[in-house]
């Protein structure tokens, strides 16, 4: 046993939300979270975010990956974060799977990736900090590139990595998916059905700008900002899990055109890039 773990996984951007229909898809992107995790020899577990925030999903990420091996040893688990909290980029995800590779790694141990992730998401449902399991945005997260999911089988239907640059406006006021207003994105099931299918054919960019109207329309979001990237000549953009952020795809003199735009609306404008290569232990 190697007592102390190392790793980190990155956000997500939402091809796909998945409240509509447990059908979702995603994008890595390069904005990182890492995961320190020390083994002690107490039965407690105590988590520290440097970014602040609830450490429930932290602390029982580190418990089910021990309880997997069959340990019942105590965890000191820390984070430290680039990415905006509450604000639809898969702060979760991304905490969830640094910290199950941490733990891996304190332990000496390993799983395949998909099993994983799905320790991370079952550790978020029972954290309350999200609505479907999020498997989608922790598929993009530790896998990197594109992903296709089914979140309620949890199932990778398909995976595929391309290169493109992110521009992302990212609000102020958070919104946790917790309190999202699930009634409402069910009723849009059968068009977001309609992007869903778009995914799957590989088309992203029109699959992404659907789902935004379609969820900005649902939850009372602007589309402001998707309309300011259409008028550029953006093909895709999309509100960014249930918000507030907005994610655009496109080429860098796309975006450079789009960025001021987006710094007069307010709120923080991020350039990033997707991120094809996924969660890694820290060796």
């Amino acid at each position: 046993m190697k007592q102390s773990g190392y790793a980190y996984a990155y956000g997500a951007g939402t091809i796909i939300n998945a409240i509509a229909t447990w059908k979702g898809a995603a994008f890595g992107i390069e904005l990182k979270t890492e995961a320190e995790v020390v083994l002690t020899d107490s039965k407690n577990i105590q988590g520290y975010m440097e970014e602040g925030g609830d450490t429930r999903l932290i602390e029982r990420c580190v418990e089910l990956t021990l309880l997997h091996f069959g340990s019942t040893i105590g965890a000191k688990v820390a984070t430290m974060s680039e990415i905006p909290i509450a604000s639809g980029l898969k702060s979760s995800s991304a905490a969830a799977n640094a910290v199950v590779l941490a733990t891996l790694d304190a332990l000496g141990e390993k799983l395949e990736p998909i099993e994983a992730v799905k320790i991370g998401v079952q550790a978020a449902i029972e954290a309350k900090v999200t609505i479907t399991g999020a498997f989608d945005d922790a598929c993009a997260s530790m896998l990197g590139g594109f992903v296709i999911t089914d979140n309620k089988r949890k199932e990778l239907i398909n995976r595929v990595e391309r290169d493109s640059e992110v521009l992302i406006l990212a609000p102020d006021k958070k919104v946790f998916s917790s309190d999202t207003n699930v009634a409402r994105s069910r009723l849009i099931g059968r068009w977001v059905e309609l992007a869903y299918n778009e995914a799957l054919y590989g088309n992203f960019e029109k699959a992404m700008t659907l789902n935004g109207f379609l969820y900005c329309a649902a939850l009372g979001f602007s589309t402001e900002p998707m309309m300011a990237a259409l008028e550029v000549g953006i093909e895709g953009v999309s509100l960014s899990g249930t918000g507030p952020a907005y994610t655009a795809l496109g080429s860098p003199e796309l975006l450079d055109e789009l960025e001021p735009v987006w710094r007069g609306i307010g709120g923080k404008v991020i350039r990033t890039k997707v991120n094809n290569s996924g969660g890694r232990i820290c060796r």
